[in-house]
């Protein structure tokens, strides 16, 4: 058969690898089951708006993702100045931590007991954190863990912070210390007269989701094949079961390839296969994931709040980030007069919420909007809109590595199988890891280069103390 790679999924991961692929001469098709770009970063136009699929920004200290940026927005991107905050019990807390904030906002009696606690935990650490809740409590103290990570880390996951796996904290914390953030909070920026990663990033003028139109733009133009709307049905194994020969649609049509990247959910990747040894389905079946519901409100004012996207870790509402698409780049807005902001609220399969009236959720964003008074009660709601996104997030559980153990062993042995982003690997990554996971499968596939592709983790150059201007220059 001749040379041919399926990619599965028009995400970051899906159309990045696409697009390497393509410039490396290989015969490329795309499947995406739904009609657009760009995946979870993808954008869209909503009252004469533009906007994401919730907050996006774009920073890597990689030479491989920001050559990949820069190749195809070129300079038709702005520098945002980042401001975000967290909301907790009815104040606000500049995030990354600012000294005088943090005193101004919390009573002398709770700062006491955050350096208390975190005292006891330098004296008398735990052995190993086994969980999320025990990685932040020998990393920061119980106290601060109570007040800036169990909240919002369960609205995020839906289970208790003992039963998350450590692995999610020290891939997403790793590089946080209390001490490193009461240096930042005193010292801030001081003597670099350059703002760096945590204090601006790179975006497209016309959305995040311009990078991959823009690559998808490239495929189609240089001879690769992208269909949209056309969902797949299964990936086709030789008789054996170690080695894939193409895919079937929903309609029954088989296209043949000699290589599969598939960035699907993992799930739903294994239970299409036929004679899956019982142990793979076993750890496949403990697997699971996290639903989203974005809910759009167009509010009459245009000047609410100046945060780009707001932690909301406070636990009586139910939704946990808003992101104000207004304090992004003028470009977005189309010089309308309204405020477009995103409610983010996460659940599973079976909660109520995912299955509610559409009415339902858009009056639950309302109240809640009013109730942390980010909106005044004055001010008028003119449009909504509901969109409910399936398996976004991979649920790490505690013990979950050993799960994907076995699956990861069995996906190997599967020759031309190529699974990466955020579903395909079960990794929780952002934007830039999925992109580097798509560039080098290409690079895996292209030029048989032995990179293992399960080692491309969410911890990946996962820090932030790079210059924006410098490290867009690489």
């Amino acid at each position: 058969m001749k040379e041919k790679t399926i990619v599965i999924g028009a995400g970051p991961a899906g159309i990045s690898c696409a697009y390497e692929l393509r410039k490396k001469g290989v015969d490329v098709e795309v499947f995406e089951a739904s009609k657009n770009i760009g995946g979870m970063a993808r954008s869209f136009d909503l009252w004469g708006q533009r906007v994401d699929i919730g907050p996006h920004r774009f920073f890597s200290k990689q030479k491989e993702i920001n050559h990949f940026f820069t190749e195809l927005i070129q300079d038709d991107f702005t520098v945002v100045d980042r401001q975000t905050r967290i909301y907790y019990r009815n104040r606000f807390f500049d995030y990354p931590l600012k000294l005088g904030n943090v005193l101004s906002n919390l009573p002398l009696l709770v700062i006491f007991q955050i350096l208390w606690f975190f005292g006891i935990e330098k004296i008398k650490p735990k052995k190993k954190a086994e969980n999320f809740e025990e990685w932040i409590t020998n990393r920061f103290g119980k106290k601060l863990f109570e007040i800036f990570f169990k909240h919002y880390t369960e609205k995020l996951w839906g289970i208790k912070c003992t039963e998350i796996d450590a692995d999610w904290a020290a891939q997403r914390i790793k590089t946080l210390t209390l001490m490193g953030a009461v240096k930042s909070a005193i010292i801030g920026n001081r003597g670099n007269k350059h703002k760096t990663l945590v204090d601006q990033f790179a975006y497209p003028k016309n959305g995040s989701g311009t990078l991959y139109e823009r690559a998808a733009d490239y495929i189609t133009n240089n001879g690769g094949k992208i269909n949209l709307e056309t969902p797949i049905k299964k990936i086709i194994l030789n008789e054996k079961g170690n080695k894939v020969e193409g895919v079937v649609l929903l309609d029954g049509t088989i296209v043949e390839a000699t290589s599969v990247v598939s960035t699907m959910p993992i799930t739903t990747l294994i239970k299409g296969f036929e004679n899956v040894p019982e142990k793979v389905m076993h750890a496949v079946n403990q697997l699971n994931f996290r639903n989203t519901i974005l809910v759009y409100l167009e509010i009459d004012k245009i000047d609410l709040f100046e945060d780009n996207w707001i932690y909301i870790h406070s636990p009586e509402v139910k939704h946990g980030r808003i992101t104000n698409f207004r304090n992004w780049c003028p470009s977005l807005n189309r010089d309308k007069k309204t405020t477009i902001l995103c409610l983010e609220f996460w659940c599973f399969e079976e909660d109520e919420i995912w299955t509610a009236p559409e009415k339902n959720v858009v009056d639950m964003a309302k109240d809640e909007i009013y109730k942390i008074n980010l909106v005044s009660n004055e001010v008028k709601i003119l449009n909504t809109k509901v969109l409910k996104i399936p398996k976004c997030y991979p649920v790490y559980k505690t013990g979950y590595q050993d799960n994907m153990n076995p699956i990861i062993d069995y996906l190997n042995s599967i020759e031309g199988l190529y699974p990466i982003g955020r579903y395909g690997a079960f990794k929780y990554n952002n934007q830039d890891h999925s992109i580097l996971m798509g560039l080098l499968a290409a690079e895996k596939i292209a030029d048989q280069k032995p990179i293992d592709l399960w080692q491309i983790n969410t911890d990946t150059e996962y820090q932030e103390d790079g210059e924006i201007k410098n490290v867009l220059a690489q």
